[in-house]
């Protein structure tokens, strides 16, 4: 497993990915992690990539939900441990989210449950659309589903007849245009709160989503029929 110097190695050269773990219930569904990436855990969330047999670069936060085993293992093969205090102003995803960004990757990748406190999946989602993380391409995986950061125009793979949601976070999201889906956005605005953008479907394998200004979530639930009630 990489150290500190190993991290180090990678951040003087040009970072693709960074793939960040989320405490919580196990992360169900098949998790595919980008060649070379920097494993960030957030707490209880080294377990889960060192069951799937991940080398943990950094872990992050109180350690309140690692086991004993789990820390201990991440300290014997030399992993950069970063304790906080339990009592904090940051949940340990954020102070997670802000190492990985510290690394400058292109990308980072988010991987979480699908289950656990809906207040936790809740902040979750609000924070992958912080200002603070505007400067990289954010992705999660949250169970099965898929979701997409989208600031100014992002190209999206996917399959004919795939359910996707776009919802507008800490704000409106100005100019909101698509192309590849079945129904189509032409410049409009949508509101946080909103329902206008639930329910799309991928009319092709790529759609293009682009705004003028604000910040969508994109979210492809996966596992659920294209023609499912909204």
């Amino acid at each position: 497993m990489m150290g500190r110097s190993a991290v180090g190695e990678k951040r003087d050269a040009l970072l693709d990915a960074v793939v960040v773990f989320a405490a919580g219930p196990d992360p169900a569904g098949v998790v595919s992690v980008p060649p070379g990436a920097v494993i960030v855990a957030a707490d209880g969330g080294a377990e889960h990539a060192l069951r799937l047999g991940l080398a943990v670069d950094v872990a992050v936060g109180d350690f309140d939900s690692i086991s004993r085993a789990g820390l201990a293992a991440l300290e014997r093969a030399g992993v950069r441990v970063e304790r906080h205090a339990c009592v904090k102003d940051a949940t340990d995803l954020e102070l997670a989210l802000d190492v990985a960004v510290g690394l400058r990757p292109r990308r980072i990748l988010v991987v979480g449950s699908g289950s656990g406190r809906a207040d936790h999946a809740f902040g979750q989602l609000l924070l992958l659309g912080s200002k603070a993380y505007r400067g990289v391409e954010i992705d999660a995986q949250v169970g099965r589903a898929l979701i997409h950061v989208i600031r100014g125009e992002r190209s999206l793979a996917g399959a004919r007849g795939e359910l996707i949601s776009l919802f507008a976070l800490h704000g409106p999201a100005v100019g909101v245009a698509t192309e590849g889906l079945v129904y189509p956005l032409c410049g409009e605005t949508l509101a946080p709160g909103s329902s206008r953008g639930v329910s799309n479907v991928f009319a092709a394998e790529e759609a293009r989503v682009r705004l003028e200004r604000g910040v969508l979530l994109a979210v492809r639930p996966g596992g659920q029929d294209a023609r499912s009630q909204s």
